[in-house]
């Protein structure tokens, strides 16, 4: 197959104006592009298809709105075969979501946030839990805690799950909500 090319391309070249030194080296080299190009092109697809630095997990979440990572958080609680009750956004007395089964529920505030995330959300979830009837309290965020917020939430026994913790978020719930006996 790959002699044929060759003669076909030499000859080709040869008519179509390509002098007949030339058109032997056209005939020559036809048999090796031809060889070559399958995984060239598969390396451009392969090479185009592989995330970037930049296009990563983590990067996925920096696009997400506030809603969608609070989406993404459900999703991870509801993998872990618990109820989630998905606050509305106004009157949530800061708790976006709600996991677990009494008496062992869990209050999340989720912030998807470009800078590392305050004490407030610690407050507004520590304050909130009552209300929503959870015992538990949990901030989750794609960036980092402040030391304030570190400091805070440890006074007040408020997990932190954020960052590079992200993907151990599905464990710490489950350790979280699971009943007296299980954990």
């Amino acid at each position: 197959m790959y002699a044929a090319v060759g003669i076909l391309a030499g000859l080709a070249a040869y008519l179509l104006g390509v002098t007949a030194p030339w058109a032997v080296v056209v005939g020559a080299i036809a048999p090796a592009v031809l060889a070559v190009t399958p995984r060239f092109l598969t390396s451009v697809l392969r090479g185009a298809t592989t995330p970037g630095p930049a296009e990563g997990p983590a990067a996925a979440l920096s696009q997400m709105s506030g809603t969608e990572f609070e989406d993404h958080v459900a999703r991870i609680a509801r993998k872990c075969g618990v109820p989630v009750i998905m606050t509305p956004l106004t009157g949530d007395w800061g708790v976006d979501l709600i996991v677990g089964r009494r008496p062992d529920r869990l209050a999340i505030q989720c912030k998807r946030q470009a800078r590392p995330v305050g004490a407030g959300a610690v407050q507004e979830v520590v304050a909130g839990a009552p209300m929503q009837d959870c015992t538990q309290t949990m901030v989750v965020t794609n960036h980092d805690f402040t030391p304030a917020a570190r400091k805070l939430a440890e006074l007040h026994g408020c997990v932190l799950v954020g960052g590079a913790e992200l993907t151990r978020l599905g464990s710490t719930i489950r350790r979280l909500v699971a009943p007296d006996g299980v954990r």
